[in-house]
């Protein structure tokens, strides 16, 4: 797949029985069309004023029409947190019962053999998961970067899948002999985190409307790098114009690290770093407490929920309601695949409607509310007024769920409400920057299968050498 071929002929999709458009007025178009015209959408509304142009334009064969009777159409979900190596660690038995400090011990020493082929099928792989499940944009934080491993890896692999991505260089700087919890050689030096940071930025940042490739610098976490580079990568960050994103918050132990490290809750500690503003985003957030949940709404720093993260390491249930109340900007992340072991993003958005209702009642979240943030919430987080929508002159990433089959029988009394209640299937149609890239369920031009097979071989390869490092 190149994301650098010929744009394609005006992409017509008709004849939806639902095309839900999360613009300004939410408008939800009953046998709805969206017409595409190379990277952006040129026409919304309902099939029956489909403008003649787009007729005469098929007349002649200069666009193509795709019937999408049974389908609900909606814009591209947006992951705003991902950590695809790991979906080359899934289920490791010696991780599966762990709370996130202990499951990060156990699992940096496979992580520490990851080669630069790794990174690079592991995120395809990664991808491929996404996109099924009707996400078009995505984050990645790759914060270490063993053997010769580059961010570069990933974004190759991004740009060989089509798919939009903000790539974020993470970083770890503070290892155990410096109190950290990394082991020491997973780390790198912060000048050369910092070079690296720049070089990146000149390389691959795009700041343009419809861009598919942007850079975030992305620290991994308070207790993995110093405050020094939390600061001087604000600095650059605001400098060169790119975002920032790091974890927070995550769950109880985080917040006792915080304050006897440094004093202060997460939430006070990302402030005096000038960590906070409408160019930052922290992942999960778990147990930021109410005066962090204000300094954020103050401020406009975005938060990723990963709710199926939180549920597999036990860490809490994040308080998305009074986030949103407060003018928060939140999106969703399907987290790393070793603790989430899936990375199904409309699945991630059921998930998230029924914790929040577990910890806060029945109307705690209704499934509109879950796909806005899984659509605008996370455009907002990722600081981009080009995705998350269907209107004209919007960004072309366009996916269609066909509620035809047995899993939504019965349930076409609110097909839209339909697609978070029922049990999330695989996108019937994806369309990224104008091109289709899954059709009928299936890649229109890439073959899985020798991919998932060397990725399998990798999986294994990884284990086997952590668990026998005198083999290697």
């Amino acid at each position: 797949m190149n994301a650098a071929a010929t744009p394609p002929r005006p992409l017509i999709l008709r004849h939806a029985d639902m095309l839900v458009t999360m613009d300004a007025a939410r408008r939800e178009i009953p046998d709805g069309a969206v017409v595409t015209e190379g990277p952006a959408i040129a026409w919304v509304g309902a099939t029956a004023e489909l403008p003649p142009v787009y007729a005469e334009a098929l007349a002649r064969g200069q666009a193509e029409a795709i019937d999408l009777r049974g389908h609900v159409v909606m814009p591209g979900l947006v992951n705003t947190h991902h950590h695809m190596y790991q979906s080359l660690t899934r289920a490791v038995p010696e991780a599966q019962d762990a709370e996130l400090f202990g499951w990060l011990t156990n699992l940096y020493l496979l992580w520490a053999r990851l080669t630069p082929e790794m990174i690079r099928v592991s995120t395809r792989i990664a991808m491929a998961e996404l996109m099924l499940s009707g996400c078009t944009t995505s984050s990645d934080h790759l914060y270490l970067f063993p053997n010769g491993a580059r961010l570069d890896d990933s974004i190759e692999a991004a740009d060989a899948m089509g798919m939009r991505f903000h790539a974020a260089r993470g970083s770890m700087s503070v290892g155990r002999s410096l109190g950290g919890l990394p082991p020491d050689e997973v780390v790198e030096s912060e000048d050369a985190i910092l070079r690296d940071s720049e070089r990146l930025i000149d390389r691959w940042h795009d700041p343009s409307r419809h861009a598919m490739r942007r850079i975030v610098l992305a620290p991994c976490s308070p207790f993995s790098v110093s405050r020094d580079l939390m600061r001087l990568s604000a600095e650059l960050a605001r400098e060169r114009g790119v975002s920032l994103h790091t974890h927070l918050a995550e769950n109880d132990n985080d917040i006792a690290y915080s304050r006897e490290k440094f004093g202060m809750t997460p939430a006070e500690y990302a402030e005096d770093l000038g960590w906070v503003g409408r160019d930052v985003w922290h992942a999960h957030c778990v147990k930021l407490d109410a005066a962090g949940i204000a300094l954020f709404g103050r401020t406009g720093t975005g938060v990723a929920h990963c709710p199926c993260s939180n549920m597999r390491l036990a860490s809490g249930i994040a308080p998305i309601g009074a986030m949103r109340r407060a003018g928060v900007p939140v999106g969703l992340g399907v987290d790393g695949s070793a603790s989430n072991d899936g990375a199904h993003l409309l699945g991630e958005a059921r998930q998230a409607m029924l914790l929040q209702r577990v910890g806060f009642g029945p109307a705690a979240m209704t499934a509109r509310e879950a796909l806005e943030i899984a659509t605008l919430g996370g455009a907002r987080v990722l600081g981009r007024d080009d995705i998350g929508a269907l209107a004209p002159g919007m960004s072309a990433d366009i996916v269609a769920f066909d509620l035809r089959g047995v899993g939504h029988a019965g349930a076409g009394h609110d097909p839209v409400a339909a697609l978070v209640f029922c049990q999330p299937g695989v996108a019937a149609l994806s369309v990224i920057d104008g091109r289709v890239r899954i059709r009928d369920g299936r890649f229109a031009d890439l073959d899985l299968a020798p991919l998932l097979a060397r990725h399998r071989e990798l999986a294994r390869t990884l284990y086997e050498q952590a668990r026998h490092p005198h083999l290697s």
